[in-house]
């Protein structure tokens, strides 16, 4: 007789938490709206007060990005518009001097004011070095908007008639041409800070003995009154600060340079090229007024 063995599976019992014991300590418990809600605790020893006896597991690695250098592409952003700031700045600055030095070459009544109160010009001249000293020695003036623009802005004023002052005695053409001129200089020397691959900043320390020297110079041919030496003194001066303007350019870029300037100080950065622009000019305007 073929006997036929069907047992019965009998389903688990249902779960009964009682029935086990949980080999983590549970932490605190935390009340909420809905209930208690308990923490649990990391997987190490525990004293009688629930506090570890032993050492805390680390925590895993934080996550490291290989593919990208976030650091590198905010720093361009950051300098490109560093760069568009100081040269908007820039912009305006260069406009406002010359329609100050238009009217002092074609408002007759101002241009003849002017020659005959020479003390203007050096009122003028005292004011523009009080302002430059402020905006390069004061960080937090060049610093904080808007002093930092109220300060730029009246620097630009005493700069603007004090070139004016100067340029009424030379012809209106003499100063058109130096204008042209200083632009045509100031651009070339510009796209060619930008593409240059040699590294003018490492030499700012050797600028700064010629700059002296160009300063003893002009003193020496202002006590001479030698038109060859003045021609001579024009030619080396827009030499030099053309070599500034380079540097000057670098810096704003920063980059692979070794010296750089901060994205913050734009308005410092615009008034180290303003002033490389107007110097370049006035050697141009004094070159060409000892030409004719």
């Amino acid at each position: 007789m073929e006997k036929t063995l069907s047992e019965r599976v009998e389903p688990p019992p249902p779960y009964n938490p009682a029935g086990f014991s949980n080999p983590y300590p549970a932490g605190p418990e935390l009340q909420n709206s809905q209930g208690k809600v308990a923490v649990v605790s990391p997987a190490c020893d525990y004293d009688s007060l629930g506090c570890a006896a032993g050492p805390i597991p680390a925590s895993p690695p934080s996550y490291s990005q290989n593919l990208e250098d976030i650091s590198c592409f905010s720093d361009g952003i950051l300098r490109r518009g560093f760069v568009r700031k100081v040269y908007l700045t820039l912009m305006v600055q260069l406009l406002a001097t010359t329609g100050i030095i238009c009217a002092f070459l074609y408002w007759k009544e101002l241009n003849e004011w002017t020659r005959s109160n020479y003390w203007f010009t050096y009122v003028m001249m005292a004011a523009t070095i009080i302002c430059v000293i402020i905006l390069s020695c004061c960080r937090n003036v060049r610093r904080k908007v808007p002093q930092n623009f109220i300060f730029l802005g009246l620097f630009t004023v005493t700069e603007g008639l004090m070139l004016g002052s100067v340029t009424v005695y030379f012809t209106a053409d003499a100063v058109m041409w130096a204008v042209g001129a200083t632009a045509l200089v100031s651009f070339a020397l510009s796209v060619f800070a930008m593409q240059s691959k040699w590294d003018f900043t490492a030499s700012i320390g050797i600028l700064w003995a010629v700059g002296w020297s160009l300063v003893a110079f002009g003193i020496l041919c202002a006590i001479l009154r030698s038109q060859y030496l003045n021609i001579v003194y024009a030619c080396l001066g827009t030499v030099v600060f053309s070599v500034y303007l380079v540097v000057d350019t670098q810096l704003m870029l920063g980059g692979k340079h070794r010296y750089s300037v901060s994205p913050e100080e734009y308005i410092f950065a615009a008034l180290n090229l303003y002033l490389d622009v107007i110097t370049i000019f006035l050697f141009l305007l004094q070159l060409i007024g000892l030409a004719r």
